[in-house]
């Protein structure tokens, strides 16, 4: 049925029945404990994700290196970092050492294991 085809005690009625519908919803999420408005909830604004310092960094040197090429500027070699080793060598090998130890353990207890 379309809206134009209503009389105009159909329409007051279908307003009182919805303003009734809304008073009722909003009752019930103040008993629930949940948003009046479901709409409103899902119209709140995400949380943006955020981008660390370093990834935009990369993001910019790509930039600029396109642009670079585009423009057919030669640009720069960026030199490479040093890696930074947090461990020994002394530590490295003493690390191998005890994993291959552990191997060699492991292999010599499953040649010992009697399968059923």
């Amino acid at each position: 049925m379309n809206v134009t085809d209503l009389s105009a005690a159909q329409l007051r009625r279908a307003a009182a029945i919805k303003e009734q519908l809304e008073k009722l919803q909003k009752e019930l999420a103040g008993i629930l404990g949940a948003p009046a408005e479901p709409a409103a909830a899902a119209a709140a604004p995400r949380k943006r994700r955020r981008m660390s310092a370093a990834a935009r960094a990369a993001m910019s040197r790509g930039a600029k290196e396109r642009w670079a090429k585009r423009k057919g500027i030669a640009q720069p070699a960026a030199e490479p970092k040093k890696k930074k080793s947090t461990v020994s060598d002394e530590a490295k090998a003493a690390m191998s050492r005890a994993a291959k130890a552990r191997w060699a353990k492991k292999r010599a207890a499953s040649k010992l294991a009697v399968p059923f």
